[in-house]
């Protein structure tokens, strides 16, 4: 990695060529000016402030640039040796012609420092019936433009007289968030970072599995009419949701179509299957959620899509964020009109698929099936609450049946008996739910946290008890799946769900959990949360002092990776019944 001080003669000539044509013309400087306000700046974008001083005259210039990231990304690979790959900022590319820029000023030093801010990101929506739901959200979507910066983050380097300047055009105070970095910001950008180097810089592929029941080039549906399928992204194809959804929207026997959209991918194949239905005279109903933070305006420009093909868009509930991830299809056989429901963890995107780990229960479960549409229904039907006999629905049960789950492994746990609560969740922040887990612990139930994310609970919350064994898991996929495992035997249930463990989830959103019932998916679960708290390559043990340290395998052993073994047990899993069905076309042959 180099910097604009560190170029040789070839590699400046190189970056020269490269500023010239593809740099500068994306550079639009703005000149600060002590009687002009500044433009509205971008939040999370990164910019430049720069300087420059004549030294006779001790006279400043300022101005700022943006970084063009979006147009040319981060990195530029730059030519080396045979031996090495070397790279540069942008950031330090525009550095390096800092001076070419500003050419029709005088100046002795020039210099540009990394700055960036925050804005305040809640949408300020108000309560006015007259206006529609979509323009209510575009008109405070143009609010947030103007929103009050709250955090200011800048190079530690920054001339104070630079820093003064910009605190003060951008209206900040000293007891506003003020921070002190690098000369480096946004690094979610090393998400594109360039390939380089050999096969071992690299991860081993993990090509998506097939799933083994899954049909190839026939219909999904007398499939699910015999078993459920579980999907686990991204070990299995997301291809397998979008090729539901095609066979759906073209399907003569398809009457209706639902599901639920909260973030989707930038060019979505979900999107334009259910447009497609709609086209083929499907009845299609979206639930758009308008409030997907930093997503609104894409939402936006889809459900307008969405309308103009005929489908039917109902845009959120009032007061509740739509978090549940819900797929519902009415599909005529004989005489009767049959029901499907697809019920997930994760959302309906593709992109995301491909890094987010996530779970998809596909089912012909009559029950579970028309209580999905039932919750379709309250967004339809003047928000009319149906009674549920399978799925767990925030706000209205989903809490109530987490906490009756609880205090029966406790009476359970007391009278001798073996109790679990295995529990894997982004988050876990609600303080009613930790009491409760904390009393379950006490009890002597077997409980085992597995939260990726904010964990609000302390382990070793009491000195004479025994505390919460507790993880969280970072590796090369993110863990984005919640299930519940609660019980053991025959009366062990397991839940897949939207929601975390947090108070907006239970008490402000819609959000869905639902009934694992194939012992087979069930064992998938289980498997997933075992390897996970096996696993010594990226679990980190959360303790009271916040130390999080990686769990170590045992001396003499290699690390456990859960996530790889995961791959390879659903990937056995699809090898097997491969050959199981080569084994009965053989057989049927003979």
């Amino acid at each position: 990695m180099l910097d604009e001080k560190s170029l040789n003669e070839k590699q400046g000539e190189y970056v020269r060529r490269v500023f010239e044509h593809k740099v500068r013309p994306k550079l639009m400087p703005i000149i600060i000016s002590k009687r002009r306000p500044l433009p509205d700046l971008k939040d999370d974008a990164i910019y430049l402030g720069v300087i420059l001083r004549k030294n006779d005259t001790f006279k400043s210039i300022y101005a700022l640039l943006e970084l063009p990231v979006d147009a040319l990304g981060r990195f530029f690979i730059v030519p080396s040796s045979e031996k090495a790959t070397c790279m540069l900022l942008l950031d330090d590319v525009i550095r390096y012609e800092l001076k070419d820029i500003f050419y029709m000023f005088e100046f002795d030093e020039i210099g540009a420092y990394t700055f960036k801010l925050t804005r305040d990101a809640e949408l300020d929506i108000d309560d006015d019936i007259s206006a529609s739901y979509v323009s209510v959200i575009a008109q405070s979507l143009e609010k947030r433009k103007d929103a009050p910066p709250v955090r200011f983050v800048y190079d530690k380097e920054m001339p104070d007289d630079l820093l003064e300047i910009l605190l003060r055009k951008l209206h900040f105070s000293k007891d506003d968030a003020i921070i002190q970095g690098g000369r480096y910001h946004n690094f979610k950008d090393f998400m594109d970072f360039p390939k380089i180097g050999g096969t071992d810089m690299v991860y081993e592929p993990l090509p998506p599995i097939r799933h083994e029941h899954y049909p190839n080039g026939q219909s999904v549906f007398p499939v699910l009419q015999q078993r459920d399928i579980l999907l686990h992204f991204p070990y299995h194809s997301f291809l397998h949701f979008i090729d539901f959804l095609r066979e759906a929207s073209i399907d003569p026997l398809v009457r209706e179509i639902k599901i639920t959209i909260y973030r989707v991918a930038k060019h979505s194949n979900v999107m334009d299957a259910l447009i497609n239905a709609a086209h083929n005279g499907k009845k299609v109903t979206v639930v758009m959620e308008l409030q997907a933070r930093f997503d609104e305006a894409h939402n936006i420009k889809w459900a307008n899509k969405l309308t103009d093909a005929g489908v039917k868009v109902i845009y959120g509930v009032k007061g509740l964020k739509v978090h549940s991830k819900l797929c519902y299809v009415v599909r005529k056989e004989g005489n009767k009109l049959k029901h499907y429901g697809c019920v997930g963890t994760g959302n309906f995107n593709e992109d995301s698929a491909r890094v987010f780990s996530d779970h998809l229960l596909m089912t012909a479960h009559d029950g579970i099936a028309r209580e999905v549409g039932a919750v379709f229904d309250f967004f339809d039907k003047n928000y009319r609450i149906s009674r549920y006999n399978h799925l767990w629905v925030s706000p209205f049960y989903l809490r109530k049946k987490i906490n009756e789950s609880i205090n029966r492994e406790i009476r359970i746990a007391k009278n001798g008996g073996e109790a679990r609560l295995w529990i894997k969740v982004n988050n876990l922040a609600d303080y009613k739910m930790i009491k409760k887990l904390y009393e379950a612990q006490r009890a002597g139930v077997d409980v085992r946290l597995n939260v990726r994310g904010m964990f609000s609970l302390i382990p070793d919350f009491d000195n004479n008890g025994k505390g919460i064994p507790s993880i969280g898991l970072i590796d090369r996929l993110l863990e984005h799946s919640r299930f519940y495992v609660i019980g053991t035997g025959d009366r062990m249930k397991i839940l897949i769900a939207s929601a975390d463990l947090m108070s907006r989830n239970m008490d402000r959103r819609v959000e869905v959990a639902c009934p694992i019932y194939d012992v087979n998916l069930q064992e998938q679960l289980l498997k997933m949360f075992q390897f996970q708290w096996k696993d010594t390559s990226a679990a980190r043990v959360l303790d009271n002092d916040l130390n999080n340290h990686l769990k170590k395998p045992a001396p003499g052993s290699k690390p456990f990776r859960s996530q790889i073994e995961f791959y390879k047990y659903l990937d056995q899993i699809n090898h097997e019944m491969e050959e199981e069905v080569k084994l009965t076309e053989k057989s049927s042959e003979t």
